[in-house]
C-alpha cells in the first residue's frame, strides 16, 4: 500500500515515467545539484531537465554521503 509518505519506495516513481521529467530543473534541484557537483569535484549542465537533475542527485549524494 502506498503511504504518502517520503521514503515510501511504492510512492516513488521513476525519473524516466515522470511526465514532466523532460522540463528543465527547478531551481530548487539545481541549486542542491551544483552544490553536490561542487563537492564532488563534478560539473553539471546548465540545461538539465527535472529527470535527469534528479538521477544525477541522488548519485552525487551517494557518492558525497549527503542526503538521504
Amino acid at each position: 500500500m502506498n503511504s504518502g509518505q517520503p521514503g515510501d519506495p511504492s510512492a516513488e516513481k521513476d525519473p524516466s515515467d515522470w511526465v514532466t521529467g523532460g522540463e528543465p530543473a527547478t531551481g530548487a534541484q539545481k541549486s542542491y545539484l551544483h552544490t553536490l557537483a561542487n563537492q564532488a569535484g563534478e560539473e553539471v549542465p546548465d540545461d538539465i531537465s527535472k529527470a535527469d537533475a534528479s538521477i544525477k542527485i541522488d548519485e552525487l549524494q551517494n557518492e558525497t554521503g549527503r542526503g538521504k
